[in-house]
């Protein structure tokens, strides 16, 4: 594997070199005032990034999965009744952390390549007339399949039933790079890590709790020290932490922020956007489908490209690491073998797309598959010229 090239993996993504310089620092005595200089700006930028008011930031040292445990360890109840549907690898992960802390879960099976059902959480919802559900899960963008779900949807399930269901949102690989409305939305906890659309290393979990997430954590009984919030909210206030921080990795974090404030998260978006559109139309040229069901639900973070019968996908995934020193993601769970996904998220123009689409075309004609070489490649260059200009000048 090259150090030179770019990565296509949904995460971690690659790491400007600004940021990086950014999380290499001297060591500082992470109590004395200096670290709050880190410290209340990240957060604070942060709450800009998810589009909110008044969401409390906690960030710890770890990542989205510690992000998940913050969530329920603070807020539930062993036995607590939780809402969710499994439509891919990580949805099926927050089950599973659920079920080991003793909740009882309520899950809808959904196609892998579909969406979240709001529809069939309004009727569950509405069912649950005795309020015994305390929260809904829902994975805003489930990186095994590039699904992106309607949150929005789903908050508006949960008001149509006139249910008190807390929201929980994972959005790992989407927010930092998609459209995420904490407020808009009536998020009351959402998660996301460093790794992805902040554009950093692994290792920390990032978690914006609403104030009545942070009511319900005088309820909640679950065990937890690590990951209490009101422990790391006591150090706040003396710009501290209730242990060692991850001191680069803030100030890194601090410094994305703002990044993505300065290039406007708008043409962030659209950037993300028109870059996951040109993947799109190369793998259209390459005659290939991808495992999102439709257009409604296609994530402008990674692209998982279903290969034909015969083909083991994860041999293209090999292939480019060994030949080509360029690194794809494998598919996972239900359709490890049958999908490689292109990440396109994080640092990463036009250009540096091309570059990762053109190794993919490049591995499925070494391993024998009946694709034009250089069929993608047109197709994304077209989409490019024509849908680049005022977003890509703002955003350099």
């Amino acid at each position: 594997m090259s150090f030179q090239n770019p990565v296509f993996i949904p995460g971690p993504t690659n790491i400007p070199e600004s940021l990086r310089k950014a999380c290499d620092m001297p060591t500082i005595d992470h109590r004395s005032p200096l670290f709050g200089q880190i410290l209340h700006p990240a957060r604070a930028g942060v709450q800009k990034v998810l589009k909110s008011n008044s969401a409390e930031v906690f960030i710890f040292p770890s990542t989205g999965t510690g992000g998940w445990e913050t969530a329920l360890t603070n807020t539930l109840s062993a036995g607590d009744k939780v809402l969710a549907a499994r439509n891919g690898m990580f949805s099926h992960r927050w089950i599973d952390m659920c079920q080991r802390h003793g909740l009882n879960v309520e899950i809808v099976e959904t196609p892998w390549g579909e969406g979240l059902p709001a529809d069939r959480y309004e009727e569950i919802l509405t069912a649950d007339t005795s309020h015994e559900i305390t929260a809904v899960l829902a994975t805003h963008n489930e990186t095994a399949t590039g699904v992106k779900s309607d949150i929005a949807a789903v908050r508006k399930a949960l008001n149509a039933a006139g249910h008190p269901a807390m929201l929980f949102v994972d959005g790992v690989s989407s927010i930092g790079s998609m459209d995420f409305r904490f407020d808009e939305w009536g998020v009351d906890v959402a998660v996301t890590g460093s790794q992805k659309g902040f554009m950093l290393p692994a290792g920390l979990a990032i978690v914006g709790f609403s104030q009545r997430a942070m009511d319900a954590t005088s309820k909640g009984t679950l065990p937890r020290t690590f990951f209490d919030v009101h422990d790391m909210a006591k150090g706040y206030a003396n710009s501290a932490y209730p242990y060692t921080p991850a001191v680069g990795l803030m100030n890194g974090l601090n410094q994305a922020c703002d990044m993505l404030l300065g290039e406007g998260l708008e043409n962030v978006f659209a950037r993300h956007h028109r870059i996951a559109e040109g993947v799109r139309a190369a793998v259209g040229a390459w005659g290939l489908d991808l495992c999102a069901a439709d257009p409604s639900v296609y994530s402008d973070t990674v692209s998982a490209i279903r290969t034909p019968n015969g083909l083991n996908a994860t041999d293209i995934v090999t292939h480019a690491a060994e030949k080509y020193g360029v690194a794809f993601g494998v598919g996972l769970g239900e359709v490890a073998g049958k999908v490689f996904r292109i990440g396109h998220l994080g640092s990463l123009t036009d250009v540096m797309a091309l570059s990762g689409i053109a190794t993919a075309e490049m591995c499925m004609v070494d391993l024998g598959l009946n694709i034009q070489l250089g069929s993608g490649v047109a197709a994304a260059q077209e989409y490019y010229r024509g849908h680049s200009g005022a977003v890509q000048k703002d955003a350099a």
